[in-house]
């Protein structure tokens, strides 16, 4: 008897501690291949537990309504047959997947600025996109991921079409029944009124801290303070956990004035801001309860010939902030 006792606390904790586990995720990009346990194994050194998988559908221009998705054009893993390989691989790995399908503009223009001109194309674009995401909303629950992201930083669809977000969210149930959330952009997230229908607060964490070129860590996490009470506002409005569907820095001077600009390839090589920038906002938020997690921003499956210490972007791969994040996430 006092065997089975025991045993029964044995699997207790151990269900309380996978609960209670933050989310150490990477925002995994898809690519023209299929993924090998060589693509894997830089995941699991990392000491992640979860991955974004990512499927695109392609959109003409902002003024567009017609989505293109699952095309033979596409890369294999921004497909439906790429997800569900890159699902398999990883989940036999014992790392959870959150798949996150967005949309891309051919232009290259910000989705958040998706508008269309009429009532008539917003009906062919809330037709579109509900086939897309029902599309991807089905495979999820087939492949049996953890989260499903119902959109990612479209910012003028859903303030001027929210009533269609509120409905899609309990056909996405009924397809789907895992946890959902949302990726809203950081200077949006406060101004949505459907939280309270998902599972996760999802928040791309782009937020401004610094003005400074190569600001300390301490100055960062001062930087954090009216933005952490915002965010806590939010939570505590709504009760769900807020998830970083993103979050990351690039290794370049000034890399936390506007952490979200990627579209300026120049500047000055820095290692140490895209190191503070993730002790910061590690230490600011995952010891929180109220806190779920978040996803890095980015990681490529190749990854010895990616990132690098001459390398000013966004993926920590092969930089000092690989070695932090290992820490910070092994922690």
């Amino acid at each position: 008897m006092e065997k089975i006792l025991f045993l029964v606390i044995v699997l207790l904790q151990v269900s309380c501690n996978d609960q209670n586990q933050k989310i150490n995720g990477l925002s995994f990009v898809a690519s023209r291949d299929s993924i090998t346990q060589q693509h894997i194994a830089p995941v699991l050194k990392s000491k992640s537990n979860f991955v974004a998988i990512m499927p695109f559908g392609a959109i003409r221009n902002l003024s567009s309504s017609e989505i293109r998705y699952n095309a033979n054009r596409q890369w294999f893993g921004e497909t439906a047959i790429g997800v569900e390989q890159y699902a398999k691989k990883f989940q036999a790995e014992r790392i959870k997947v959150m798949l996150k399908p967005q949309l891309w503009v051919w232009e290259g223009q910000y989705t958040g600025y998706i508008a269309m001109e009429s009532e008539e194309k917003w009906k062919k674009l809330e037709d579109s996109y509900l086939k897309f995401i029902l599309f991807y909303a089905e495979i999820a629950e087939k492949i049996q991921v953890d989260i499903f992201c119902i959109g990612t930083e479209l910012e003028q669809f859903v303030m001027q079409r929210p009533n269609f977000w509120i409905d899609l969210i309990p056909k996405v149930r009924v397809v789907y029944k895992g946890k959902l959330t949302y990726a809203a952009n950081w200077d949006v997230y406060n101004k949505l009124s459907f939280w309270s229908e998902l599972d996760f607060i999802g928040v791309d964490a782009y937020f401004p801290l610094s003005e400074k070129k190569s600001p300390t860590l301490a100055e960062l996490e001062i930087g954090w303070k009216a933005h952490k009470d915002e965010i806590m506002q939010v939570q505590k409005q709504f009760g769900k956990p807020i998830l970083f569907t993103e979050f990351g820095y690039r290794s370049i001077d000034f890399a936390t004035k506007e952490p979200w600009k990627s579209d300026r390839v120049e500047g000055r090589i820095n290692l140490e801001n895209q190191v503070n920038g993730l002790k910061a906002i590690h230490n600011q938020f995952w010891k929180e309860d109220w806190f779920a997690g978040g996803f890095i921003w980015k990681w490529f499956h190749e990854h010895k010939s990616v990132g690098g210490e001459n390398n000013n972007r966004f993926t920590p791969q092969n930089k000092p902030a690989e070695v932090v994040l290992t820490e910070l996430y092994g922690g």
